[in-house]
């Protein structure tokens, strides 16, 4: 009777015990996968949000929206968002006037293009002509596909003209939602389901579908023609634990609910964790421990039983107990060990859990440390070499106004002001470089920017002591490009074959030019050790470097690359039959004529 009256208290007790503590380890993972949720969402939103200022930014657009039915213009404009549309992987991207007309879109050869719709109706063009940066989520009444807006006002003259809007599709992030442990789902400030790894759930409303919150959502229609409704929903607590549950086809299931608002985006992101399994594991536990309670009692039974037996047998109840005492005591060593045992355990996953939340937490800090470290990186590339010439130039004048032969000193200063316009250029070029250049190409004579480039890299050919051989052909050269920008691209390619060739015996390095039809082809030879083929196909490629460490970023062949495709010429690496690398550049020839401002 006493058992089953022990049986009783565990069962009452123990149940209310061991589910909040399943419900605290649920709600602890829970925790883990709202963050990481909310972390990819807003991280993939922040890749767009600073793009559509630079769109509007465009003299192209510019001159779109101040003459929005110049024909020229609008095709212009239609081939520049498709080409950009396609670069970011954006959904769409597209150009409205103040009256709330579409003039130009990246899908305006496609079936369901954008151009000539009407979109005045939301809120995001509406923030975006008042001269504010929108943002809204919606579902696309033309093309029915959700998606995250960004819009910028487009000024001319200090004057609102227009509205340029980034659409961004989050399909891909609500795909890897699907087939997990948790439900993740997506609230709007209406407490309209979104975003859901659960398809039948979408447009749901957690809050009553109200007459105000029906009129704001259809006055913005945010969701076009998708049928609203409530998701038949019951909410509870236990404790500080958020419970829910969920009836869908006469089924109930409930839920434990964690929440994380988005402040920018105007969202609730929530985990939904089923609480069976908690459930389940209370019952084992409560199981488990009605067992133990069992055994304990046939054993407390077995032990008395025996005790009457040997009260009988003295000599026999001594040795009985005797061994009694022994098997105890192994037994409660036994549990000891066992019990310590289980403390190291926990403690060692308690360490573990703690080490991972530290681990996500210098993951995101990374993340936005490696966008600020790209940038100052290819600042130090391409400023280190005309810096290192200004140096040599400065030290140059030094001695030469010492010596009083001003004239020299003077032209050494023109130089160094020549430098200093050139980092100024490649300031611009550095900020324009992931995006299409405005600037017009132009004819550029070879001879004059190799002979620019020879000054710059002087410096360098002196430390690895080697010989710069120059060969241009019989007849004078022009190429379609831009002659700060090409001017870079050799002063890259000649100082690697500097580095290449420094310390060995033949340290000559070879710049020869030919027209071959209606391009030109620069090559620059080394006699080092050439480009292995494990490394061809990536010699471009951002960061890659073969250099030593502290001696090279990996940035000035991938800033070489952009800058020829930009000129719509071609690069590439190969080895010479008889030894060392070739770079070629292939570019358009050009009549010669008076140099234009290309950069």
């Amino acid at each position: 009777m006493a058992a089953l009256l022990m049986a009783g208290v565990v069962v009452l007790v123990g149940s209310g015990v061991a589910i909040r503590f399943y419900l605290d380890d649920a709600a602890t993972r829970g925790q883990t996968t709202l963050r990481l949720a909310v972390a990819a969402l807003d991280g993939h939103m922040r890749r767009f949000e600073a793009l559509p200022p630079l769109i509007a930014d465009q003299d192209d657009i510019k001159s779109l929206v101040a003459d929005p039915t110049n024909e020229a213009l609008r095709t212009e404009a239609n081939r520049y968002l498709k080409e950009i549309n396609a670069l970011l992987q954006s959904s769409d991207i597209y150009v409205m006037v103040p009256g709330g007309d579409t003039v130009a879109a990246s899908n305006y050869d496609g079936p369901l293009s954008f151009v000539g719709e009407n979109f005045s109706y939301r809120p995001y063009f509406q923030d975006a002509i008042a001269g504010r940066a929108g943002r809204f989520f919606a579902l696309g009444t033309t093309s029915l596909k959700r998606g995250y807006y960004f819009s910028a006002p487009i000024r001319v003259d200090g004057e609102v003209l227009g509205v340029v809007v980034f659409k961004v599709d989050l399909d891909a992030i609500e795909a890897s939602w699907k087939g997990g442990d948790h439900e993740i789902i997506v609230t709007d400030p209406e407490g309209i389901i979104f975003m859901s790894g659960r398809p039948d759930w979408l447009y749901a409303g957690l809050l009553p579908i109200t007459p105000d919150r029906l009129a704001r959502t259809t006055e913005s229609r945010r969701y076009a023609n998708a049928t609203l409704r409530e998701l038949p929903v019951r909410r509870g607590n236990l404790d500080e634990h958020v419970l829910m549950n969920v009836d869908m086809n006469g089924k109930g299931t409930e839920y434990l609910v964690l929440s994380a608002a988005m402040q920018n985006a105007g969202w609730t992101v929530s985990v939904l964790t089923d609480t069976a399994s908690a459930y389940a594991q209370t019952y084992v536990s409560i199981t488990v421990a009605v067992l133990v309670l069992g055994l304990a009692a046939l054993l407390a039974a077995i032990v008395l039983q025996r005790r009457a037996r040997l009260a009988e047998r003295m000599e026999l109840q001594r040795t009985a107990q005797a061994e009694l005492e022994r098997r105890v005591a192994e037994r409660t060593a036994d549990l000891a060990q066992v019990n310590r045992q289980l403390e190291t355990e926990v403690a060692e996953r308690r360490a573990t859990e703690q080490q991972l939340r530290k681990t996500q937490s210098d993951l995101v800090q990374a993340g936005k440390l490696a966008a600020l470290g790209q940038m100052s990186a290819a600042l130090s590339h391409e400023f280190n070499q005309p810096l290192a010439a200004v140096k040599t130039y400065a030290d140059n004048a030094a001695i030469l106004i010492e010596r009083d032969r001003i004239a020299e000193a003077r032209d050494n200063v023109t130089r160094i002001s020549a430098l200093t316009d050139r980092m100024a250029s490649i300031s611009r070029h550095l900020r324009n470089f992931a995006r299409k250049p405005n600037e017009k190409l132009g004819s550029v004579d070879l001879a004059e920017v190799v002979a620019d480039t020879a000054e710059i890299v002087a410096w360098r050919l002196k430390a690895a002591d080697a010989t710069l051989k120059v060969d241009l052909g019989p007849v004078p050269l022009s190429v379609r490009g831009g002659a700060v920008r090409l001017q870079q691209v050799l002063v890259n390619i000649i100082s690697n074959a500097a580095d290449a060739v420094e310390g060995l015996d033949q340290r000559t390095i070879e710049l020869t030019a030919r027209k071959k039809g209606g391009r030109v082809t620069i090559s620059v030879r080394d006699h080092g050790p050439g480009v292995a083929p494990a490394i061809a196909e990536r010699i471009f490629d951002p960061f890659f470097t073969t250099k030593g460490v502290g001696k090279g970023l990996g940035l000035g062949l991938s800033i070489s690359y952009n800058i020829v495709k930009d000129f719509g010429g071609a690069v590439s690496a190969s080895n010479h039959p008889d030894g060392g690398a070739v770079f070629a550049i292939e570019l358009d020839a050009a009549r010669p004529s008076v140099r234009e401002a290309a950069e």
